[in-house]
């Protein structure tokens, strides 16, 4: 079976299918325009499936291998994944086939779902060559609010229950990736994501007579100040830790000192202690700087996404499924992980597995303009590597002698 000829016949269909899609982004966890259109392509291909997993707006989907039963294959479930929804983003590539609304595909989702569709349709066509059972997960809000923790909750893992999961993110998220490879690694791949933000509240007053207030935004720029220590003085200097400060927002006018300002920003880290150091200093740095400057600094501290950390031996299977069909000049490791997040982790934590990045970036205007950008696309011609990844990596773990 020549796989990637397989794959580069579906160029239409992944065309379509992803243009289609980039016309209505949908966000979060209400994606009814999508799972309405992803059921209709697995309807038209036969494929199986439930479209009931976080409030319908999920879809599972199962293609069962006819092959030899003597293949180790039949107790074997591979997941791939893609995830569906757009950003709250006002569109400005000048495509004819732009964004309708007021979202945009900004990510590469509308890509990830033509990949896993066409990948689906060859496999679909092939059950012959393959034992066991691929399990396609059409997840929502990767973006935010995080759509795989339902779905693994509500048992999208389970009944067959995944032996091995993969998935890929399209674009260029790694920038050291040339376009037209696959970047891998094992072990840590992405950071985790946690939320913070820090109230501080005080008393207003006029702001000539700062004496009679507690002011809130002097204690913030000292807050600010302490939490730049955090990576530098608490976390050993070669352990990956990036806390930020994102949002300062306070005040009203020149003359007026505000009852409260906030603080908002982002962990990113590969260890859960580390997440739990970062956590606790943030408390404890609040409550004494709020002693200090006479004002309650209130913390709350959202666990999000945890660390992209994919299995090494699976990583090395899946790879060298990868390295035969394109070749290893096609594959690209990893020299360091990214400090950006992702909700595949949740998957990982499940099963046994591994996350790739298809090394794909469109330009606008002679330039590629970066993930969550309104100019953001992808080159259509390299997603048949998508597609003939997926197929090569499940035809040779269900396959496997």
């Amino acid at each position: 079976m020549d796989i990637i000829k397989l794959a580069q016949a579906e160029q239409a269909a992944l065309v379509k299918w992803r243009r289609d899609l980039h016309q209505c982004p949908e966000l979060g966890l209400e994606l009814p325009q999508t799972v309405a259109y992803i059921s209709q392509q697995l309807d038209d291909l036969g494929i199986s499936y439930d479209a009931s997993y976080v409030n319908g707006n999920a879809i599972v989907a199962l293609i069962e291998g006819q092959g030899d039963p003597a293949w180790s294959g039949p107790d074997r479930v591979l997941a791939m994944r893609a995830d569906m929804d757009g950003l709250p983003i006002q569109e400005a590539t000048g495509h004819d086939f732009a964004s309708k609304n007021k979202n945009m595909h900004a990510c590469g989702h509308d890509s990830h779902v033509a990949m896993l569709l066409a990948a689906a349709k060859i496999l679909q066509a092939n059950r012959s060559a393959f034992a066991g059972t691929v399990k396609l997960l059409f997840q929502p809000g990767e973006e935010y609010p995080g759509g795989a923790e339902p779905m693994i909750k509500e048992g999208a893992m389970e009944n067959p229950q995944v032996t091995m999961v993969t998935g890929f993110h399209a674009g260029h998220i790694d920038p050291n990736t040339p376009a037209g490879k696959i970047g891998y690694c094992q072990g840590p791949m992405m950071a985790s994501m946690d939320r913070f933000l820090i109230e501080v509240k005080g008393q207003g007053w006029h702001g000539a007579y700062p004496e009679s207030s507690r002011d809130p935004i002097a204690a913030a720029g000292q807050l600010i100040t302490a939490i730049q220590t955090i990576k530098s003085r608490n976390i050993k200097a070669t352990t990956p830790a990036v806390v930020s400060i994102t949002r300062v927002e306070g005040g009203y006018n020149q003359n007026i000192i505000p009852d409260k300002v906030e603080l908002e920003g982002t962990v990113r880290a590969f260890d859960d202690q580390v997440r739990k150091k970062i956590a606790s200093r943030l408390q404890e740095i609040a409550t004494g700087i709020g002693q200090a400057m006479d004002v309650d600094c209130q913390l709350t501290y959202d666990y999000k996404y945890p660390a992209v950390i994919n299995d090494p031996q699976a990583s090395q299977i899946l790879t060298a499924s990868l390295k035969d069909l394109f070749g290893p000049d096609k594959l690209h490791e990893l020299t360091d992980p990214l400090m950006g997040g992702e909700d595949f982790a949740y998957y990982l934590k499940e099963a046994p597995g591994a996350f790739f990045f298809l090394a794909n970036p469109g330009l606008i205007d002679g330039s590629f303009h970066g993930h969550h950008h309104s100019k953001f696309d992808i080159d259509e011609d390299l997603m048949y590597m998508g597609t003939a990844a997926f197929v090569k990596m499940a035809l040779d773990y269900l396959k496997a002698k």
